[in-house]
């Protein structure tokens, strides 16, 4: 059985805990705790290790899911997680403070994923209040990266069949890469 490591990533708030739950075929392993950081974003907890789930694509492929948690101040799970990932799916909710910005941190910070398999960005929250448009996202990512191949799409974690669409675009795009053998620039992690 083929088996994919797909990282969620994105600050607090964007959804990554719901994504996965959304998608997960099995329990979702959650660690959430009180969140002390209200102020910056007013939800009840927050994931302070990991998210974890499954699901199958197909009858012979497996997409474990792990979610990072969304603060700077625990990105030594950020190192452990990415270990093994072979791609990310980067929320980043359009009602933040600077989402282009956080978009730009995270892609950076996880760009390992990109050359190793591939990422896709999905913008949450756009039906909250309005954002930055698709093509204002696409401008800074030509701006911040160059070259760089990543499918945005606007989403609702809470929809199943969003995030598996956002989820197959990216194995499909991962499976094309090493399929035809599309060279990676590995950066060390």
């Amino acid at each position: 059985m083929a088996e994919h490591v797909i990282l969620f990533t994105g600050p607090m708030g964007a959804g990554k805990t719901t994504a996965i739950q959304s998608l997960s075929e099995i329990e979702v392993v959650r660690t959430e705790a009180n969140n002390s950081e209200r102020h910056i974003v007013d939800k009840a907890t927050t994931t302070v290790a990991l998210d974890y789930g499954e699901i199958l694509v197909g009858a012979q492929e497996k997409v474990r899911l792990y979610g990072i948690p969304g603060q700077r101040r625990f990105n030594f799970m950020w190192t452990i997680l990415k270990k093994r990932a072979k791609g990310m799916v980067l929320l980043v909710n359009s009602d933040s403070p600077d989402p282009i910005g956080e978009m730009i941190f995270f892609l950076e910070e996880f760009r390992v994923l990109y050359d190793r398999g591939g990422v896709v960005i999905g913008v949450t929250r756009a039906d909250v209040m309005p954002g930055p448009t698709l093509a204002e996202i696409y401008d800074a990512l030509e701006r911040t990266n160059p070259g760089l191949v990543i499918p945005v799409f606007t989403v609702d974690p809470r929809v199943r069949n969003q995030m598996q669409n956002l989820l197959l675009t990216l194995v499909v795009n991962i499976e094309m890469r090493a399929a035809f053998g599309v060279p990676t620039v590995a950066r060390s992690v």
